[in-house]
């Protein structure tokens, strides 16, 4: 029984990055071997077992065959005389096929280390065309790591698995865990960027692939481009460390632009509404958890009014906060301001100086939700008591005056 540490592990190490997790390959042994050392026995389609003191796992060597579309279409097979080679070259990139001994000698028969000096992301052999999870999985990785490029041959192979329908067969659950772990890299327009490039973007986001290309008004965004907006905008909300719902909500708020008649561009009147029914789509085809559906579509729908929230008046501002649900849910209504912030901020380059500019809508809200939260409806409550129907208008009167009475 020979045992190597594999995968990223690996990888972080070489790249001096912190190891979070650590996985094993483990050659020579059946699973009675690994039982009898007190291994727990964990994996459905292959062996794999959970140290009985650390509890990281350990996979039994094996090869794989493809057997159906799809990522869940392999036949696994494990002995004794699987290699350590044997197993490698099945993993998707070089520099996840590096394995290390338990005396620190490493084991690259697929040049993962001089991938990992020139950053080069590339697939290690023809089996990266069996399994389309490659593709979302490499993508993340370029989120990850922003200085690699892709090796032209790997971008051909995603293509080539693009065109053959293989993306089309993943299950949504799939495709929204890499998504969401994508999101929260430091760079994740770079995954974005990548799936459109070899043309699965297309395929798992329609809604947000149709926006590249569509023109914006120059004052406003000096970018032009809506599909580069986005890519802009979601970085600033990584670069700021938002949470996953405000990343979501930020990618997602301008996807009614793409709906504009072209005899339109490039104003977009109405596509704050437009973007409501193309969120809600997206969300019910990929499984999207609830909290990021629901924050998405109030940025999309509101997006527009925050920007003109200095202008509105105290009645207007008080019907945003019953809308939005703001009074019950303040914490949510300020994760929607924070990708308000996003979309402001994600505009042109350095230059054009939307990221130094103030933004005094967030705290304005936040400031007139205070007040209209201090309210106490109780009291207005019992003062109406023998004209029920009239008690939420006369609520509603009383966060208007304290929001007026807060403007001046």
């Amino acid at each position: 029984m020979r045992i190597y540490m594999v995968g990223g592990a690996v990888r972080d190490e070489l790249l001096g990055l912190p190891v979070q997790d650590h996985d094993y390959v483990v050659v020579g042994a059946t699973p009675d071997d690994m039982l009898r050392q007190g291994f727990r026995p964990v994996g459905k389609d292959f062996p794999v077992f959970l140290h009985p003191d650390t509890q990281e796992e350990y996979a039994l060597a094996r090869t794989e065959r493809k057997s159906a579309p799809g990522y869940r279409g392999f036949v696994f097979h494990t002995a004794p005389d699987v290699t350590l080679e044997q197993d490698l070259v099945r993993r998707d990139l070089t520099i996840n096929a590096i394995a290390k001994a338990g005396d620190g000698t490493l084991s690259d028969p697929f040049g993962g280390v001089a991938d990992l000096r020139k950053r080069v992301f590339r697939h290690v052999s023809d089996a990266f065309l069996e399994d389309p999870v490659r593709i979302l999985r490499l993508a993340r990785f370029a989120a990850r790591f922003a200085d690699f490029t892709v090796a032209p041959e790997t971008l051909a192979l995603m293509r080539r698995m693009v065109a053959a329908g293989e993306v089309d067969a993943l299950v949504p659950e799939r495709v929204w865990q890499e998504l969401a772990r994508g999101l929260m890299e430091a760079r994740p327009s770079r995954m974005l960027a990548l799936l459109r490039e070899c043309g699965a973007l297309a395929r798992i986001m329609p809604e947000l692939d149709a926006l590249w290309g569509v023109p914006q008004p120059p004052l406003h965004h000096p970018e032009i481009d809506t599909g580069a907006h986005m890519l802009l905008v979601l970085d600033y909300a990584a670069e700021r460390g938002f949470d996953l719902p405000v990343r979501f909500a930020s990618l997602m708020h301008d996807l009614g632009k793409g709906t504009t008649p072209p005899q339109l561009w490039p104003s977009h009147h109405g596509h704050e509404g437009a973007g409501v029914a193309l969120i809600e789509q997206l969300c019910r085809r990929l499984k999207v958890p609830n909290d990021c559906r629901e924050l998405a579509v109030m940025t999309a729908r509101e997006h527009g009014n925050v920007g003109r929230a200095l202008s509105l008046r105290a009645n207007t501002i008080v019907t945003l906060f019953e809308r939005c649900d703001g009074l019950r849910k303040p914490a949510r209504f300020a994760q929607m301001l924070l990708a308000a912030e996003c979309d402001f901020r994600g505009r042109g380059g350095a230059a054009d100086g939307f990221r130094d500019k103030p933004f005094p809508q967030a705290p304005h809200l936040l400031a007139a939700l205070a007040v209209a939260r201090g309210v106490d409806a109780g009291e207005v409550a019992r003062r109406h008591a023998e004209q029920p129907a009239h008690i939420a208008a006369a609520v509603h009167a009383a966060r208007v005056q304290a929001v007026r009475a807060l403007e001046g």
